[in-house]
């Protein structure tokens, strides 16, 4: 059991409020029964819980596990002091999203409404399993701890040579019919190293096509890591020689670089994607 309390403050400042009317509401009615058996919070008690600080959002807010150390109720509402468990760290709001059923959070609103609810699940078997999903961080760049993909976003791996400008289209056409987007590293620069810029890209991605077209060792090592991600890859190529031995198992599709080549390749690619997003 714990309390979950969401407002848009600075939770490491270690002091906050909360409006009365916003306390126990999401919150199950026997719970509400224990917690405010005679119409007043039972404050005493609910200060003994675990707490899970959260911001508003379901994106890159953070959230903190600690508890209340001291509360007074006055008129503007109730006041609490707070530690936050500094052996645990901010938590941020898209991985707890993706984790809220089990956080017994059954409307995504409770992720944009302030309040205090109380939730009969247990916080710490759940942030166990959150650890337990961090990634290992690579040397050669940098990786967060927790994956943020766009359900919305298609990501190109080719070369930035001229000649693939018009399969980029295509790529971006096919995107389109499921409203999707698509972007080349190219297009980005967000970091100094543009090879940080593709990890970014790939590992925000909901899809990763790889043109494997004249065996260029960028797009290789690109398609290495879309792989070690976990990401759904659609390999293309113009010649199926392109394609090491290694990935000839893997599904591909050759295409001629040409109008009705490209027109062919945005059909397969439609089909390739529709059989992806309907999984």
């Amino acid at each position: 059991m714990f309390n979950l309390i969401v407002r848009n403050v600075d939770w490491k400042a270690g002091r906050a409020n909360m409006i009365d009317g916003r306390a126990l509401v999401f919150t199950a009615d026997r719970l509400k029964s224990q917690f405010q058996p005679d119409g007043n919070l039972a404050l005493d008690d609910l200060v003994k819980l675990p707490c899970l600080f959260m911001q508003e959002g379901i994106h890159d807010e953070l959230a903190y596990v600690g508890h209340i150390t001291r509360h007074q109720i006055t008129p503007k509402g109730i006041i609490f002091d707070f530690t936050v468990d500094r052996h645990i760290g901010p938590l941020p709001n898209f991985a707890l999203y993706e984790l809220r059923s089990a956080l017994g959070i059954d409307d995504e609103f409770e992720f944009h409404h302030t309040h205090w609810a109380v939730k009969d699940e247990d916080l710490y078997h759940v942030v166990l399993r959150m650890f337990a999903s961090r990634r290992t961080r690579p040397n050669v760049f940098e990786l967060a701890d927790f994956a943020n993909v766009n359900d919305r976003l298609v990501s190109a791996m080719m070369p930035f040579a001229k000649d693939f400008s018009d399969v980029y289209d295509t790529i971006g056409e096919a995107a389109k019919s499921f409203r999707m987007n698509c972007q080349r590293a190219d297009e980005i620069w967000e970091n100094h190293s543009v090879m940080q810029d593709i990890v970014n890209l790939i590992d925000s991605s909901r899809l990763v096509v790889c043109d494997l077209s004249g065996r260029n060792p960028n797009v290789f090592y690109e398609a290495g890591i879309a792989h070690t991600l976990g990401k759904e890859v659609i390999l293309i190529t113009q010649k199926l020689d392109d394609i090491p031995f290694d990935l000839r198992h893997i599904r591909n599709i050759v295409y001629d670089n040409h109008s009705e080549g490209r027109k062919e390749l945005a059909k397969k690619l439609i089909a390739t994607m529709e059989t992806i997003l309907n999984r």
